[in-house]
């Protein structure tokens, strides 16, 4: 796991601020509670967890802001999510289960799992034995 300390919950948090920031250039506690479906204290206590491990910074009434640690961990669990929808897809589930399904998967699959996916869906290359027969051919 990217930062040992982020639960799944924080992990959604920081995933959304990161996605609302890229969307809107600001990430309020109100939209981040509207995207989640959640009461705006609990982004509110996720927002306090999240800047005790030096993951976000805000000041009173402003948008939430990533550090560059949390900048970081951020794109790699949306890189993660995005991935797992992309697999999920790709498998012939619909784009809006595949997206719900993603959420979940993306905080239980070991690394090693997760890397199999990335390499089962980085484009075909052609096989060495493939490319010698096309330069014979020439």
């Amino acid at each position: 796991m990217e930062h040992a300390k982020l639960s799944q919950s924080l992990e959604d948090y920081l995933e959304m601020v990161h996605i609302l920031r890229l969307a809107n250039g600001i990430a309020r506690v109100k939209d981040i509670a509207a995207a989640l479906t959640v009461k705006m204290p609990s982004v509110a206590k996720a927002m306090i967890e999240l800047k005790k491990l030096g993951l976000v910074t805000q000041e009173p009434y402003s948008g939430v802001e990533l550090t560059e640690e949390g900048e970081r961990v951020a794109a790699i669990i949306l890189n993660r999510h995005i991935l797992l929808k992309g697999f999920l897809i790709k498998l012939g589930v619909s784009e809006a289960i595949a997206d719900k399904d993603a959420c979940c998967m993306e905080h239980i699959l070991s690394a090693e799992t997760l890397g199999k996916i990335e390499e089962f869906m980085k484009p075909a290359t052609i096989a060495p034995s493939a490319k010698k027969a096309k330069s014979a051919k020439k």
